[in-house]
């Protein structure tokens, strides 16, 4: 959920660096001016540039509000439902809802899951779940997937799959039962992403590639934690469970390898054993040559656990984001949302995590919720915040890194920016 976003953005400013270059490389051309950021609309979460994360982390916000009983703004509500198009998709972004959307509009499959988890949750908008459940069976690719961004040429990857899937399953759909027009089933389109009994080295079985690199699979610890939840038919709101038992790898040999649940299982195992070692995941990002602490990544592999039962194997994670969360969630409506649905799954508090009240600090980046002081609501500095120019000098940083970046980025991507 966080990089998956980046990886846009990145590869957005690659198309912006490209576009740029002849004018970079003319002595006489004068500097460009950074553009200005949107305006952020008075009923969305989050201060940052929404361009990328608009509908995304607005979902997020709005589903771990109503995850913990808290009832959003009714304008944040309206917001959401104003950026959905007639067809029923969803784009990232449109900063005017107003004008229709056409066939210039980009839609985001990711942007429509997490919508329609976030809706069918809120309840009362059952109209608007079911059309934007129509459109994503609509854009299935062949191979039964879906793409990030759906067309002809986009090749399905697991997150986007994985993650369509959650949402087919919380508005009460049968993923097995949704098939393409060549006849492949959802769970068919992304199974095949999965790194079987024969990888190697051995600690890769059972995770989830992106997408295929060269021929081959890679584990890439985003689209194993979303798979995880895909296989097991739920959503990111992941009701607590008093079944606790420690992860275990991907069974070998496999019974039966069409069986998402037991797909699932063993991206559980994946993941278990790779937060043994320093109690969170890591990544390497463009231009590091070290890998670093992957925040995101690592609270959806809680996640991801919890929802399989295996809390157990989830406990060292969770223990490290409480001390390490903080700075990376801060004035983030997505990050924030997705460590209060990842404490609330495995039955934390998520008012006390770590010395800071997730649900206060969530409620703090957007309107107050229905029934709230406004003044309670508020963590320091929040209210005072710039409305995150810095995004614009990011992406012009990231061309430096484009050229080398995306192609990591995009095979390894963790879709939404939690920000």
């Amino acid at each position: 959920m966080n990089v998956r976003r980046s990886a846009a953005a990145l590869a957005a400013s690659a198309v912006l660096c490209v576009g740029a270059a002849p004018a970079a490389l003319a002595d006489t051309a004068p500097p460009a001016s950074p553009s200005a950021p949107p305006v952020i609309p008075s009923g969305l979460y989050g201060k940052s540039d929404p361009t990328y994360d608009g509908v995304w982390r607005q979902s997020f916000a709005l589903l771990a509000q109503h995850t913990v009983g808290v009832e959003p703004a009714r304008e944040a509500v309206t917001w959401l439902l104003a950026q959905q198009c007639d067809n029923g998709g969803f784009a990232s972004f449109r900063p005017n809802a107003a004008v229709a959307c056409d066939a210039n509009t980009t839609y985001d499959t990711n942007a429509t899951a997490a919508a329609v988890q976030a809706l069918k949750a809120l309840g009362g908008q059952d109209a608007a779940v079911k059309t934007s459940v129509n459109w994503l069976k609509s854009v299935q690719n062949e191979d039964g997937g879906w793409s990030y961004v759906p067309g002809p040429s986009s090749p399905s990857d697991a997150n986007s799959t994985a993650v369509v899937i959650s949402a087919l399953s919380v508005a009460g759909e049968k993923p097995a039962e949704v098939k393409s027009k060549a006849g492949k089933s959802a769970y068919e389109g992304l199974l095949p992403f999965q790194l079987g009994c024969t990888a190697e080295p051995a600690t890769d079985r059972g995770a989830f590639a992106y997408q295929p690199a060269d021929g081959k699979l890679l584990a890439n610890a985003d689209a194993t934690a979303a798979a995880a939840l895909a296989g097991l038919g739920k959503g990111a709101a992941v009701v607590p469970s008093a079944e606790n038992t420690p992860a275990a790898p991907l069974a070998c040999p496999a019974a039966n390898a069409a069986d998402p649940v037991a797909a699932a299982q063993g991206a559980a195992g994946y993941l278990a054993e790779a937060l043994k070692k320093d109690g969170h995941l890591t990544a390497v990002t463009p231009g590091a040559d070290q890998p670093t602490p992957d925040t995101g990544n690592t609270v959806d592999a809680v996640l991801a656990l919890a929802a399989a039962g295996h809390k157990e194997s989830a406990a060292g994670a969770l223990k490290w984001l409480e001390t390490n969360s903080a700075e990376w969630a801060k004035g983030s409506p997505a990050a924030l949302g997705a460590l209060v649905l990842a404490t609330h799954a495995t039955g934390t508090d998520p008012k006390s995590f770590g010395g800071t009240d997730l649900v206060a600090a969530l409620n703090a980046t957007g309107p107050a919720p229905q029934g709230a002081d406004t003044e309670a609501t508020k963590v320091d500095g929040e209210k005072e915040k710039p409305s995150g120019g810095q995004n614009i000098w990011w992406i012009v940083g990231s061309c430096a890194a484009a050229g080398v970046g995306i192609g990591i980025l995009l095979s390894g991507r963790r879709k939404k920016n939690h920000s």
